[in-house]
């Protein structure tokens, strides 16, 4: 037997008995683990431990929380500056100075203050969370959406840098993800 069946086989043991006796007195804590899962695979719950969070609970004097490193890292890659849309629109991004990592999204009818958030695709999303408003930076081209009315603001804004990727697409386009050439019907 693996020591991952072994650890897996004792915490359902451990689960059990927990559930069919129900403790004699209030525990103030939980019980995270036991000795003998410990015993059992201390790799295992090395690796189950949670890192500590890089984000500082502190609120500035605006009421807002610091960025995390992650979201910093985020912040270095939008691109700022006026940026034109479809159908002659214009957003300009600005980053706020006094605050690290904020970005100040404003166009005509709107002005949105925004922070970025991290993403298991690796495009660049900055959000209002109190407006509903999220700003998507891809390769190509940039987005705002309102999420309370599931609506796009802004569609296809283009920094000149996204303007060279999606000419580079055109002229290069990447490899197709299906065979379409009627192979292997």
């Amino acid at each position: 037997m693996s020591s991952a069946e072994a650890t897996a086989r004792l915490q359902a043991q451990a689960n059990a008995q927990a559930l069919a006796s129900p403790p004699s007195k209030p525990s103030a804590a939980p019980i995270l683990a036991t000795p003998t899962l410990m015993a059992a695979a201390p790799s295992v719950a090395a690796q189950t431990a949670v890192p500590a969070s890089p984000v500082q609970t502190v609120r500035t004097a605006s009421g807002e929380q610091p960025m995390g490193t992650e979201e910093l890292a985020i912040a270095d890659r939008v691109h700022k500056g006026q940026l034109s849309c479809e159908l002659g629109a214009t957003v300009r991004v600005d980053a706020d100075p006094s605050q690290p990592g904020y970005f100040n999204l404003r166009g005509k009818g709107f002005r949105y203050r925004m922070h970025p958030v991290a993403t298991s695709t690796g495009a660049i999303r900055l959000e209002d969370k109190k407006a509903g408003a999220v700003w998507l930076q891809l390769a190509n081209k940039s987005m705002l959406m309102d999420q309370n009315k599931g609506r796009r603001i802004a569609d296809e804004c283009a920094h000149p840098e996204q303007v060279a990727f999606a000419q580079d697409m055109k002229h290069n386009p990447p490899p197709k993800l299906f065979d379409t050439t009627g192979m292997g019907r």
